[in-house]
């Protein structure tokens, strides 16, 4: 019952809600997504490490807009990219990085579309691969089962093609404070989002060398939002890369069995 509570709740709503969409997808500015390449390497502080030893981590995240940078002028910005840079401060390390995401893009468009671009990359023993997904399944209003249908095919794949010493599956995020979005419209998106957020982290819980990281961040802090009301500012992506260092840092911290 607890899965379907987002649909339960929005049935009544139902015409309100698609009235409110069609507005918000009207006057809500369309941002592009952010130039430049989309691979790089980060040094550590001070420099010192060599991108092509052993010792380097490989980065790669696989996601939706904020993954292809939408919301930032530049991928240097982006998530990707300023995850690498804060992972090689943290670990002393350098980090090469590459970004697969798509604007519009949901688990099932990653599957079709990001994939095969994975599939004649080398295996790498000290690989981290973040998947970032969730608002564009919530939005379409895709129901749990599908999601983790989905999320479920695309871990493994992941797993199978990258075999990544890490893999990161992030949260949902937090819809219910995104201010582009009227009420209830919020309310019931935000509802779904955690629905998914949820299925994220049992599938998280039961995937080796696999963490969960929720999207902890007060959208209702502009400052912290594009001026679009609805993808991360540079100052956002910062506060959601450190949330995903320390996740990682935690992890490579704990005994392992």
């Amino acid at each position: 019952m607890r899965r379907w509570l987002p649909e339960l709740f929005a049935l009544p709503l139902l015409p309100w809600l698609q009235a409110q969409g069609k507005r918000t997808r009207r006057v809500t500015p369309r941002l592009p997504e952010a130039a430049g390449a989309r691979e790089g390497v980060c040094l550590p502080e001070g420099g010192g490490g060599d991108d092509q030893s052993d010792g380097a981590i490989e980065l790669f995240a696989i996601g939706e807009s904020p993954v292809a940078g939408v919301g930032v002028e530049t991928q240097e910005h982006a998530i990707t990219a300023e995850f690498a840079r804060q992972l090689a401060a943290c670990r002393r390390q350098s980090v090469r990085w590459a970004a697969f995401g798509k604007n519009g893009a949901t688990v099932a468009d990653a599957i079709g579309e990001v994939l095969p671009l994975l599939q004649a990359l080398p295996q790498h023993k000290k690989r981290i691969v973040l998947i970032a997904f969730g608002v564009n399944d919530s939005t379409s209003f895709h129901s749990s089962g599908r999601y983790r249908r989905d999320l479920a095919t695309l871990i493994a794949a992941v797993q199978g093609q990258l075999a990544p010493e890490l893999l990161i599956i992030a949260g949902v995020p937090p819809l219910h404070l995104f201010p582009a979005l009227p009420q209830p419209l919020r309310h019931v998106l935000g509802m779904k989002a955690c629905a998914l957020s949820r299925v994220a982290q049992q599938l998280a819980a039961s995937t080796p060398h696999a963490i969960y990281v929720p999207v902890r961040s007060d959208a209702r802090d502009r400052s912290l939002m594009a001026h679009d009301g609805y993808h991360p500012s540079a100052a956002g992506v910062r506060i959601w890369a450190q949330q995903l260092v320390q996740a990682a840092a935690a992890w490579f911290a704990a005994p392992k069995a």
